[in-house]
């Protein structure tokens, strides 16, 4: 099978946007600036808001413990935090919802203020310096998003009858619910006003709303807050126990996301070659023994060469990255595995596929790596193109090896008969 047409006479086609660096800095970055002002306005203008509450002596001691049990944490935790960060490559789950989400059920706004903005200050200045990840901007941004979401919990546990924890205390399982529906809207409006504050917004559920195990994180962090509430509500001395556990979560996420990190490719997130290969052995072997079928796609990007030579090595990098959530957007869906064998070469695993179905993905993939247009400076780089090369188990192959060596000869073939187009290997027998 061959689709496509061949590739353009002289390889890609450029075309230059011809406008001042400040126009194309602030092409890249207005929509974020005006959302972060905006919600940062928006966090000022309800924290200063009047606010019928009196505040004793024991909210302002709930205050202080919480502050000083966040910052005990932020400071044990530090060196794992700082490795989490470097390596994430997903949505960041900072856990300081265990102090943030406790505060929404016993302090009133302007101390929750007080409290999401000391731990946001400890941890820009302790755990977060020299990243580049977190800028001051991001940090500030982030405190505020982070408020609003404590602003609608609040409320959602109000609307439901109950002013704090003691309250709900009082109204039995109906004031349960309330505390359940605060976490989750806490959970879902963060979730929600992250997205906008971004600059890059991927194009899969978990590049833009973090794995299940992120989320999962988040969630266990919110049940710890609530515990923690309860516990300054009626034994405050229990609190200190949270420490532990949540020490060891902490450590547990760090494993979790370097082994992660293992199998990843550090420019654009797919596996790399190891991780794509132990995932594709398990593929094969549960195919053996299913007696199923499934694909390998080899693709190389045609004249890749010319954008390092052209436009410098960073601009490669972004056109590999754009590639890769090209893929990733047109395979199937969570069963597919793309990764990446170097240079400008990937590789996607398709289980339960057959001959008719796969040239389908493989056209749907080199479409959509075609209208491409990736930022690179002043400059918008248009005509990128690629080669595919197909084989499906078993008859390619009963080996991962026949197999992508079969898929190689398909993507050679492509590529010595004028490029931009997909092959089976059975095509070429």
């Amino acid at each position: 099978m061959q689709t496509g047409t061949g590739a353009p006479r002289g390889g890609i086609r450029f075309r230059d946007v011809l406008v001042a660096r400040r126009w194309a800095l602030w092409r890249q970055g207005p929509r974020v600036v005006v959302y972060c002002l905006l919600s940062e306005a928006a966090a000022i203008a309800l924290t200063l808001r009047p606010f019928p509450v009196a505040v004793d002596r024991r909210t302002l001691l709930i205050l202080v413990a919480l502050l000083i049990l966040g910052v005990v944490q932020s400071e044990t935790g530090r060196r794992v935090e700082r490795i989490r960060r470097r390596v994430s490559g997903t949505p960041h789950i900072n856990m300081t919802s265990v102090w943030t989400f406790a505060g929404v059920l016993l302090l009133p706004p302007v101390l929750l203020a007080v409290l999401v903005c000391g731990l946001y200050a400890h941890l820009a200045v302790r755990s977060w310096y020299r990243l580049q990840r977190v800028p001051v901007s991001r940090t500030v941004s982030n405190a505020a998003i982070i408020l609003l979401s404590c602003y609608a919990a609040q409320a959602v546990l109000r609307v439901s009858g109950s002013e704090d924890v003691r309250s709900a205390f009082s109204r039995g399982w109906a004031g349960t619910f309330a505390i359940a529906a605060s976490g989750a809207t806490f959970f879902a409006v963060n979730a929600l006003l992250v997205l906008p504050a971004r600059r890059e917004i991927g194009r899969t559920p978990e590049a833009l709303f973090g794995t299940w195990s992120d989320n999962g994180l988040e969630a266990a962090t919110l049940c710890l807050g609530a515990l923690n509430a309860v516990a300054l509500a009626i034994l405050p001395g229990l609190v200190v126990l949270v420490l532990p556990p949540l020490l060891l979560l902490h450590r547990t996420v760090l494993v979790k996301q370097l082994e992660v990190a293992a199998h990843r490719d550090e420019k654009t997130g797919l596996y790399n070659t190891s991780g794509w290969h132990a995932l594709a052995e398990r593929t094969l072997a549960a195919s053996a023994r299913q007696h199923t079928t499934f694909g390998l796609l080899m693709l190389d990007l045609d004249h890749f060469k010319q954008v390092n030579d052209t436009y410098g090595h960073l601009a490669g990098d972004a056109v590999l990255r754009a590639v890769a959530e090209a893929i990733i957007a047109a395979v199937r869906g969570r069963g597919d595995a793309v990764g990446r064998f170097g240079g400008e070469e990937f590789v996607v695993l398709l289980p339960g596929i057959a001959h008719p179905d796969i040239g389908a993905v493989a056209e749907r993939i080199r479409r959509a790596i075609a209208t491409l247009k990736v930022p690179a400076g002043q400059l918008s780089i248009t005509g990128l193109s690629t080669s595919i090369g197909m084989s499906v188990y078993p008859k390619a192959g009963t080996s991962l090896q026949r197999l992508l060596d079969a898929a190689d000869t398909a993507l050679y073939h492509a590529k010595a008969t004028g490029r931009n187009k997909v092959v089976h290997v059975a095509d070429l027998v």
